[in-house]
């Protein structure tokens, strides 16, 4: 009987409160060019943990204003092993979504006792490496994207892509060679012609 009134209660907490709920529903708006960050929290429900407090921010860099190509490569330079041609699987970001070009930065903080300093320290950060790589001053163009933080992942998963020149191409049958693949013209199946 106990349970039976836990559950009743709920039930007339919805009934009652459900009205009021769907008047302050509001409809679903999409983030536009001008809000490309992704801010991600952990919540245990109630329960301290100090995981609660990380904030993780995660960020196109086609989204971001940096004002040529090379001012991009330069932000990928500075953003070292934060920086990702694939969106980050647990960064709320699609594996289809738009301005994937450039790869995706992600950065985390949890040193600050609260999650809002944690996130501005984060949105700090970024703002500052915007800045240093719109600088004209040096450019960084002698200086290679470092890929290693992509092989060692690559390696870690053990599903041959840390071979030579997989990391950011998996092949298909678009590479297999095109003089291999035998004519159509002998594959056809023949007529068959039937003896009278």
């Amino acid at each position: 009987m106990r349970q039976d009134r836990h559950v009743f209660k709920y039930l007339r907490l919805i009934e009652n409160s459900l009205p009021e709920l769907v008047a302050l529903r509001v409809p679903f708006q999409p983030p536009t060019s001008k809000k490309p960050l992704i801010s991600r929290s952990v919540d245990y429900a109630g329960e301290q943990h100090p995981a609660t407090n990380k904030r993780t921010i995660v960020v196109p860099v086609a989204q971001l204003p940096l004002r040529d190509e090379d001012a991009i490569h330069k932000f990928k330079v500075l953003a070292g092993p934060r920086w990702t041609p694939d969106p980050p699987k647990d960064g709320g970001v699609g594996p289809n979504e738009a301005d994937r070009e450039h790869g995706y930065m992600k950065i985390a903080c949890e040193d600050f006792p609260e999650p809002a300093q944690n996130l501005k320290w984060a949105s700090d950060v970024i703002d500052r490496l915007i800045a240093e790589a719109n600088d004209p001053k040096d450019k960084f163009k002698n200086i290679p994207l470092d890929i290693r933080h992509l092989v060692s992942k690559a390696r870690k998963a053990k599903n041959g892509a840390h071979r030579p020149g997989q990391v950011f191409h998996h092949p298909s049958l678009r590479d297999f060679p095109a003089e291999w693949l035998p004519d159509s013209e002998k594959l056809a199946v023949p007529e068959l012609h039937v003896a009278n």
